[in-house]
């Protein structure tokens, strides 16, 4: 069995993926990188995938652990800015053009699609020491309305619930640790040079605190937010917001009233000993 920890990256050839990447490759894991556009990876080996097509990303996960015999991190973080004009307005006498949903295909779908292969090969780990962790790449746009960009608002939402859904069962049944990250506005290739340039430089969140933040949830360490709260180990289901130079733990929406409560303590997964629920 391979003593080497082993990556999944997905979107990792560029922008945030990519220092991902890079820093779990320098503490000498092995990184595979799936993306559709090949870059300069040093250590790292590189997969041509498509995140949206199941053909292209099932095959490519059962081609790493063939090699492997093991997986350890899968990082979910393939994402598209959202292309076309939600709010245009088009000619009354007949149907509008159907709307560019990419952004929904790679940004929600593509990461639901990377999760069920991770706890797939999660469970395939013949590793006794095993500690498994699924990080999504979700974003402030997933926490705040965003009308400049719905559809890519739509998807980044639906990353945390979908995230809060499956992370106690992930780690109930299977010890898969699981969490979401919310980064603020980091300058990567999603955008072009000029609009980077016009953004307030001070509100830039910084990309050393996005990877150092990932490290500290795959690693277990000790995090502790800006307003005081500690991350442990035994948390699932965290939700991380990455703005500047700070992180804030942001809590699912408290219940409506004790009927609500009642109503969601019926499907939430029984507890085992020793977990804590974010």
């Amino acid at each position: 069995m391979p003593t080497s920890k082993v990556a999944i990256i997905t979107g990792g050839a560029s922008g945030l993926g990519l220092a991902v990447a890079e820093v779990f490759s320098q503490k000498g894991w092995r990184v595979h990188i799936f993306d559709l556009n090949e870059a300069s990876l040093g250590n790292c080996a590189f997969h041509k995938v498509d995140v949206s097509s199941w053909e292209s990303l099932s095959s490519s996960f059962d081609a790493v652990f063939k090699i492997e015999g093991r997986l350890d991190f899968v990082f979910a973080n393939a994402g598209v800015m959202e292309k076309g004009k939600f709010f245009e307005k088009h000619e009354l006498s007949s149907p509008p053009p159907e709307p560019d949903e990419s952004s929904i295909d790679v940004n929600l779908k593509g990461v639901i699609k990377t999760s069920y292969l991770a706890q797939h090969y999660f469970r395939a780990n013949t590793n006794g020491d095993k500690d498994c962790v699924l990080i999504m790449t979700s974003s402030i746009a997933g926490i705040y309305p965003q009308a400049i960009t719905p559809l890519y608002a739509a998807a980044k939402a639906g990353i945390l619930n979908f995230m809060r859904s499956v992370a106690p069962l992930f780690y109930q049944e299977d010890g898969i640790r699981t969490y979401a990250i919310c980064p603020g506005s980091v300058r990567t290739n999603l955008l072009p040079k000029e609009l980077w340039d016009a953004y307030p430089q001070e509100y830039l969140t910084h990309m050393d605190k996005v990877t150092s933040t990932v490290e500290s949830l795959v690693e277990g360490a000790q995090l502790q937010d800006s307003l005081g709260k500690k991350f442990e180990k035994s948390i699932v289901g965290l939700t991380v917001e990455i703005f500047v130079d700070d992180v804030y733990f942001r809590d699912p929406p408290d219940p409506c009233n004790d009927g609500m409560r009642f109503v969601l303590e019926l499907m939430r997964p029984k507890k085992k000993e020793g977990i804590s629920e974010n």
